[in-house]
């Protein structure tokens, strides 16, 4: 039985999603990060950045949602080809979205409704760049059906976030984002799948 150590954020969701799709039985533990339970010496022993999600595993400890995810592509064989330009192709996005959609858009989240001082430089500066790294999602997802061509795990690492930014990124830079039907098509063929939809709740708030 695999632990899952999570809250309710994207990150967090990217592995319960993934558990849910892989079919894979798991207890969860609420990581309340908002009360700083990720600080904790018991939580910190299992993930030293004191960050979710991490899962452990047959007595190991998995930290970081992308190895979570890559851990258990290849623990079960699915959603990341075994080899090859296709293989290439989910590793390139999933590390895109690692390196670009979770940090820009959480950084606006961040500077746009949670801090204290509302910088208008900080907001302009995530929001720009986030409705840039949605174009591009956009552009990717009218030559292919999924980021990768079929369902992987890049898109189950990309599905959280923008689902969580999309609408807030299109009001902030209409100009930038546009109608973007592709993602529109991709976010509703996603978040109907029922281990997404299973996944998307974990933990109950």
């Amino acid at each position: 039985m695999i632990d899952l150590y999570t809250w309710t954020t994207p990150n967090g969701r990217k592995a319960s999603v993934m558990l849910e799709e892989c079919g894979l039985p798991y207890n969860v533990h609420p990581v309340n990060i908002r009360e700083g339970a990720q600080f904790k010496p018991e939580y910190v022993k299992i993930n030293p950045n004191s960050k979710i999600p991490a899962i452990v595993d047959d007595g190991h400890a998995i930290f970081e949602s992308g190895a979570i995810l890559l851990h258990l592509a290849e623990k079960t064989g699915k959603f990341l080809p075994a080899k090859g330009p296709a293989r290439d192709d989910v590793l390139s996005w999933i590390f895109w979205q690692m390196a670009n959609i979770g940090p820009m858009i959480g950084q606006l989240g961040h500077f746009a409704q949670a801090a204290p001082e509302k910088i208008q430089y900080a907001i302009d500066r995530y929001a720009s760049e986030s409705a840039r790294l949605i174009k591009v999602l956009d552009d990717q997802l009218g030559r292919k059906e999924y980021m990768a061509g079929e369902y992987s795990i890049a898109d189950i690492a990309t599905y959280s976030w923008v689902a969580a930014g999309f609408g807030p990124i299109k009001g902030l830079k209409p100009d930038v984002v546009g109608e973007a039907p592709n993602v529109s098509r991709w976010l509703a063929a996603i978040g109907s799948r029922p281990a997404v939809k299973k996944g998307m709740e974990v933990p109950k708030a």
